[in-house]
């Protein structure tokens, strides 16, 4: 007897957390279906109750392609609407994609033939941002700078642009096995940002490695507005305090320098005693010539407004992490730990095997909404 469509195997199922994308819904599933995978993908949509017509514009879609499907999202989230597309793939191998991100043809082919060489449970491709305005632009300079970008390796390797590497939890989408991603628990619905890097740490800290393939590059489109660019740093430094709570050896030494910025400007201004603010104003303007030189070479590069806007970017970006990271440390509390392994003093961590604290994954269990 022929087996129908529906019941033939899936290989990979694409997880896509979508909120009120309707304005450019049709362009985003038109670059994600034109996937070339020899085998069979579904794509699942998981909208989070969208206020604009997302889900009847996703519908119109999936009544044409029958690799679509649109799952609700009631909890509205990231994590909770890629937990929701976990529990109902039917794929071998699954993949976040993004609605705001353009993903190579051959993402999927080359995540898939990757893992099943092993020797990894996560393949990723490097982040690549592309600039569409001045500050859109400026930022795309500015992650091209160590003193944007910090020693995240997600961003490529420029020692080794055409080779494979392994990446900390400094991650970006990916691809792995269905059975992989469900042993470690999903995305934790705790995490509104960082729920990637958060979900790494866990994969790491249980001895497996994370590989980035330059040829799985990934476009994405950066704020293109200073208020933008503040409330998406804040956020990333929020849950970096939260991800480094929980995993002390997660945090880099790189990412001190955002909340030591922070407290150092504090100081400038409004220490008790003229010694200490004198000080502190010294490593204010330390930093501020760092970001001025850092202007100088980018007119240097390209004279335009948007490279002399980097001096606006990188501010914001350091500002905003720093002060999301000390938010984040008064809501859950300070990440002493992590500070002293990011400072290179002994702090114990204690992060042998895998991490059994539990996982906030409800959109896992619940059942399934169409």
């Amino acid at each position: 007897m022929q087996s129908t469509p529906e019941e033939e195997p899936i290989d990979v199922s694409v997880l896509i957390p979508v909120l009120d994308e309707g304005a450019t819904i049709e362009a985003t599933v038109a670059a994600m279906t034109a996937q070339r995978f020899p085998g069979r993908v579904e794509f699942l949509f998981a909208d989070g109750d969208s206020g604009d017509d997302t889900r009847e514009r996703l519908e119109a879609l999936a009544r044409r392609d029958p690799r679509i499907r649109v799952l609700r999202n009631p909890l509205r989230g990231t994590a909770s609407g890629l937990n929701v597309c976990l529990r109902a793939a039917r794929g071998e191998f699954v993949a976040r994609m993004d609605a705001h991100t353009y993903y190579p043809d051959d993402y999927l082919a080359l995540g898939v033939e990757r893992l099943r060489r092993g020797g990894t449970t996560w393949v990723a491709g490097p982040q690549a941002p592309e600039g569409r305005g001045t500050i859109s632009e400026a930022v795309t300079i500015a992650l091209a700078s160590p003193l944007g970008r910090g020693a995240s390796r997600k961003w490529g390797d420029e020692a080794a642009p055409d080779a494979e590497f392994e990446l900390d939890t400094g991650v970006f989408c990916g691809v792995w096995r269905r059975a992989d991603v469900l042993r470690h628990g999903g995305w934790d619905e705790g995490w509104p940002r960082n729920q990637d890097s958060e979900m790494a740490a866990r994969f790491l800290r249980a001895g497996e490695r994370i590989i980035c393939l330059p040829a799985m590059s990934a476009r994405y489109l950066p704020r293109n507005t200073l208020r933008g660019l503040w409330r998406q740093y804040r956020g990333y430094g929020t849950y970096r305090a939260r991800t480094a709570l929980r995993h002390p050896t997660s945090l880099r030494r790189s990412a001190l320098l955002p909340p030591l910025l922070v407290l150092d400007v504090a100081a400038a201004v409004a220490a008790p005693v003229r010694p200490l603010r004198r000080l502190a104003q010294l490593g204010a303007g330390a930093y501020l010539a760092v970001v001025l030189t850092a202007v100088a070479r980018a007119l240097g590069a390209r004279r335009s407004r948007s490279a002399l806007a980097v001096g606006l970017v990188l501010p914001t970006m350091h500002l905003a992490h720093g002060a999301g990271f000390w938010a984040g440390a008064r809501r859950w509390g300070l990440p002493w730990r992590a500070l002293l392994v990011a400072a290179g003093l002994p702090a114990r961590p204690d992060e042998r095997g895998p991490y059994d604290g539990g996982v906030s994954a409800q959109s896992l269990t619940a059942a399934d909404e169409a």
